[in-house]
């Protein structure tokens, strides 16, 4: 199995050494290329195919520290290893000056390569992750909670209130109510902001691989472990962990999870000792933990452990007027991901997103927009762009609309001809004054008429 780190590049102009190296790496299962120039070496650097660089110092031509030079100038994020046997210490500094990572003194110690391969390739993939995490953190950046109900101006403050503390966070809600939205916000209003913000679904890690995911594991700690990994709790630093759908967790994992909570430490897979992490805690679910519990699914210990402060979101059906507010943002959001312009959205075509049930919540949102998005014309997003149960529906408001219109319209002249004496005119429609005076309640006319 090859690792995630990439390919190795081999400069040694020895023939019967590079090729030793070369074969001993390929056993270890890496992808490695050889050559016997700093020039040939430059070429295939230049093609960014490669993750580490191991070259001699002094070769014929184009010396290693050119070579280290020009792959730093290429990519920062390329490992580097000098092999020589004419260590000294104003070479090394000056290798490590220019971007190497280490120095290999000859004759090379095959073990030590190996192992110092293995530490740059998890440096790179550390980094790599970083850089993922950045890209994450800059594209949610433009969602932010939309808090126009009381409902969800409570939540606000809860987030706000959460920042501050270091505490454990629990998050509920339907699945789409944007709890993962809360997690980060409640990250980024905190102190340690500028940390690493690392989520995983549980629900959608195998059970086997749960426990490495959060708390590591050694290399050789199981079939495929061909590699230390840290593990989630440990790689975010002082940032914040956020886990998703924690109900899915078998209980022996609950139980590891509850003692790396109480103690503040993990012990990875495969390891006799255990290591610190400084990671604040945010966990989410869309299941009712009290009833697990009661049911005997979920530990109890450990649901007052996450239970410390809880965050509950209701769902979008609950606040229609956060409605508006959100598709402007999810269409933003959309339009900027796809290079277009945000389009106009017609009146009849937020009355039926207003109207609808949303049972798949603000994900069932952003997906119709993203749909609408695609499909709008220049005029922008009607209700043609949206999917045919939202016609049906715009269909029969209209019709319930077009109703009202007439009936306001006849209850008001039979009031003007009846001088606004109510009594009168309920007695000219055939009903009684008790239910004209809720029909004109109804229909915005509550002040025409007499008393």
């Amino acid at each position: 199995m090859t690792p995630s780190g990439g390919r190795i590049l081999i400069v040694e102009d020895e023939r019967a050494q590079r090729d030793a190296l070369a074969q001993y790496l390929v056993r270890l299962g890496h992808s490695v290329t050889a050559v016997a120039t700093g020039e040939e070496a430059v070429d295939l650097l230049a093609r960014r195919g490669h993750a580490i660089l191991i070259t001699d110092l002094r070769l014929a031509g184009m010396s290693g520290l050119d070579v280290v030079r020009r792959a730093h100038e290429l990519d920062e994020d390329f490992g580097v290893l000098l092999m020589t046997a004419y260590a000294s210490v104003d070479s090394a500094i000056e290798a490590l000056r220019i971007g190497a990572h280490d120095y290999l003194l000859k004759p090379l110690i095959f073990e030590e390569v190996a192992r110092k391969v293995s530490g740059l390739l998890e440096q790179r993939e550390l980094k790599r992750e970083n850089a993922r995490l950045r890209r994450a953190v800059q594209q949610h950046r433009d969602v932010e909670l939309v808090a126009h109900s009381p409902a969800m101006r409570e939540v606000l403050e809860w987030v706000r209130r959460a920042a501050v503390s270091r505490s454990v966070v629990l998050i509920t809600g339907e699945t789409g109510t944007g709890k993962e939205v809360v997690a980060r916000s409640i990250h980024s209003l905190g102190a340690d902001r500028e940390q690493p913000f690392l989520a995983v679904n549980l629900a959608a890690v195998p059970e086997t691989m749960i426990e490495s995911e959060l708390f590591g594991h050694e290399r050789g700690a199981f079939t495929g472990a061909d590699r230390r990994r840290e593990g989630i709790l440990r790689a975010a630093g002082s940032g914040t962990v956020f886990l998703d759908e924690v109900a899915e967790m078998s209980p022996p994992v609950q139980a590891k999870l509850l003692r790396a909570l109480e103690a503040r430490e993990v012990q990875p897979l495969g390891s006799d000792t255990t290591a610190p992490f400084e990671a604040r805690i945010l966990v989410a679910t869309h299941r009712d933990l009290g009833a697990m519990v009661k049911e005997g699914r979920f530990r109890e210990d450990l649901f007052y452990r996450l239970n410390v402060l809880r965050i509950h979101l209701p769902p979008l059906r609950d606040r229609p007027e956060d409605i508006p507010s959100l598709v402007h943002q999810l269409l933003q959001r959309h339009a900027l991901r796809n290079g277009a312009t945000v389009p106009h959205l017609t009146p009849e075509a937020m009355r039926a997103l207003c109207q609808h049930p949303w049972r798949g919540n603000a994900r069932e949102l952003a997906n119709v927009l993203e749909r609408a998005l695609i499909l709008a014309d220049d005029r922008g997003i009607g209700i043609l762009q949206l999917p045919t149960d939202f016609r049906e529906g715009s269909a029969g408001l209209a019709l319930q609309d077009a109703v009202n219109r007439s009936e306001r319209a006849h209850i008001a002249l039979v009031l003007r001809l009846c001088g606004g004496n109510r009594e009168r005119a309920a007695a000219e429609l055939g009903i009684s004054p008790a239910t004209l005076f809720r029909r004109l309640e109804r229909l915005g006319l509550k002040g025409a008429g007499a008393a």
